[in-house]
C-alpha cells in the first residue's frame, strides 16, 4: 500500500506540474513502450534528445554493444518541457509496473529518493562492491545516492549548477571582469546597460531556469553551510538570508531581457554567444551547447566563473541511472550499468556531452579547458545540491517554481518567502 500511495502521488505530481530539469529533446511524450521483458533487449529512458546529449548517449550505447553484442539497446528518450514530459511518462510506466530497463534521474533527495520511497528501485551495493566503485567515486557524491545504507544509482556525469557564463569580447571591450560579488555584478551591469547591452540573459519558458538563478543567488548570499541547512530542513526558510537573496534576485531582473518567459535556456545562452547579452547564469550543460551546437572555443568563444559569492562551492547536478525493482529481467540492466559507470564508458560519454566524469580516476587531459577547471573545483570544493535539480522532494520544488512564476511577475519578496516557507512545512525536507 505504501508503494502505490507514493507512486500515485508522484505520478500525478509529475504529470500535472511543469517542473523541468536540465536537458532538451525532440521526441514527443508518446504512449508507454511495450514491457521490457526480454533479456536480449534493453530500454534506456531519458530526456536526452538534444544534439550534444544524443551524440553522447549514442556513443555510450555503441560501447555497450561492443561489450555485450547480443543485447539490443532501445532508446526511449522523451522530449519536451526540458524533462518534465519524460518524467510524466516515466511515472505512468512505473505506476503500471512497466518500467524501462533503466532511466535517467538526478542525484539527491529529489526524484531519485521518491522512487526509492515508492519501493520502485533496487539497491546496487553488490554491484558497487563487484566493480570496485566505492573507491572510484568520492564519498560526498555516494552520499547523495545512498539512503538508509543502501546505494541506488550509478552516476554517469557531473555538472555544475553555479556557473556564470559571459562573452569575453564584450567584457574586454568595456574593461570588465567576471563579477565575484553581487556588488560587482550590479556595477558591471550598469556599465553594460549604459551601452545598450543586456547585462544578464534569462530564460524561464521551462519554469525552472529562474529558480536556478535564484538558487545560485541564495547560495552566494547565505554561504554553503546555511544553504545546505535550508535544503535539509535544519534552518527555517523564513531566515533573513532568504529574504535578502530574494531582494537581490528581484534587483537582478531589472538587468535582464524582457522576453525571458518565452525563451528556453539554450536561447538565453545564444544571446550571450552572439553578443546581444553579456552574461547568463546556467548549469554547465550550457558548455555542451556552446561547444557542440555553436562550435565555440572555451576561453575565447565564451568565458565562465562561479556565480557571485559562490567561489569554493560546487553545486552538483549529476545524471544517474539505477535498477528498477520490478524488472522481470535484470541482467541486461546490470551489464549496462557496468559500462555506464566504467572509466572507459564515461571517457566516451562526457566529452561529447560537455560534462565530465565524476570518477576520481578521470583524466583531465581528455577534457577541454572549462571541464578541467570544473573538475578541479569538484575534487576540492564543498558540494551542495541545486533546487529543482534533484536536491529536494518534487512537491517542494514545484511549489517553489509556482511561487517563482508569481515573483517574476509582481516582485513581491515577502509573498514569495512566505510561500516557500509554507511549502517547506507542507513538504518536509528532512
Amino acid at each position: 500500500m505504501v508503494k502505490r500511495s507514493v507512486g500515485i502521488g508522484f505520478a500525478t505530481l509529475l504529470a500535472a506540474s511543469t517542473l523541468a530539469l536540465a536537458g532538451c529533446g525532440t521526441q514527443s511524450a508518446a504512449a508507454p513502450a511495450k514491457s521490457n521483458n526480454s533479456p536480449k533487449q534493453l530500454q534506456i529512458f531519458s530526456w536526452w534528445t538534444g544534439v550534444a546529449s544524443s551524440k553522447a548517449l549514442a556513443a555510450l550505447d555503441a560501447q555497450f554493444n561492443k561489450e555485450y553484442p547480443s543485447i539490443k539497446v532501445i532508446n526511449e528518450a522523451v522530449a519536451g518541457g526540458a524533462g518534465s514530459n519524460a518524467k510524466a511518462v516515466l511515472a505512468s510506466r512505473m505506476e503500471a509496473n512497466n518500467p524501462p530497463g533503466t532511466f535517467q534521474v538526478h542525484a539527491g533527495r529529489g526524484s531519485l529518493y521518491s522512487w526509492v520511497q515508492a519501493s520502485d528501485m533496487a539497491p546496487l551495493n553488490s554491484l558497487y562492491k563487484e566493480e570496485g566503485w566505492y573507491k572510484d567515486y568520492p564519498q560526498s557524491l555516494l552520499n547523495l545516492l545512498t539512503f538508509n545504507g543502501k546505494i541506488y544509482a550509478v552516476p554517469v556525469d557531473m555538472q555544475r549548477g553555479n556557473v556564470l557564463w559571459y562573452n569575453p569580447t564584450i567584457f574586454k571591450k568595456y574593461n570588465l571582469t567576471a563579477p565575484t560579488t553581487f556588488s560587482q555584478f550590479f556595477s558591471d551591469a550598469a556599465v553594460l546597460k549604459s551601452h545598450n547591452i543586456t547585462p544578464l540573459a534569462l530564460a524561464n519558458h521551462g519554469d525552472w531556469e529562474a529558480t536556478l538563478l535564484w538558487s545560485d543567488v541564495l547560495l552566494g548570499t547565505v554561504g554553503p553551510q546555511e544553504y545546505d541547512a535550508l535544503l535539509t530542513g535544519k534552518t527555517s526558510w523564513s531566515a533573513p538570508g532568504v529574504t535578502q537573496s530574494t531582494k537581490t534576485f528581484v534587483k537582478m531582473l531589472a538587468y535582464t531581457n524582457s522576453d525571458y518567459t518565452a525563451l528556453h535556456w539554450q536561447q538565453a545562452d545564444q544571446l550571450v554567444a552572439q553578443g546581444s547579452a553579456a552574461m547568463n547564469v546556467m548549469g554547465d550543460w550550457a558548455q555542451g551547447y556552446f561547444t557542440t551546437d555553436l562550435h565555440l572555443t572555451p576561453g575565447t568563444g565564451f568565458g565562465w566563473a562561479p556565480t557571485p559569492g559562490s567561489a569554493g562551492t560546487f553545486a552538483v547536478v549529476s545524471d544517474v541511472f539505477g535498477l528498477p525493482s520490478h524488472l522481470k529481467n535484470q541482467t541486461a540492466t546490470l551489464d549496462y550499468l557496468k559500462v555506464l559507470g566504467s572509466k572507459k564508458g564515461q571517457d566516451i560519454f562526457n566529452p561529447l556531452k560537455g560534462t565530465f566524469s565524476p570518477r576520481l580516476d578521470a583524466n583531465p587531459a581528455d577534457y577541454d579547458a572549462y571541464s578541467r577547471s570544473a573538475m578541479q573545483s569538484y575534487k576540492k570544493d564543498q558540494l551542495v545540491l541545486v533546487i529543482g535539480q534533484g536536491a529536494v522532494n518534487p512537491a517542494f520544488t514545484t511549489a517553489v517554481n509556482n511561487a517563482m512564476d508569481i515573483l517574476i511577475s509582481n516582485h513581491n519578496v515577502s509573498q514569495f518567502v512566505t510561500a516557500v516557507a509554507s511549502a517547506a512545512q507542507s513538504s518536509p525536507l528532512s
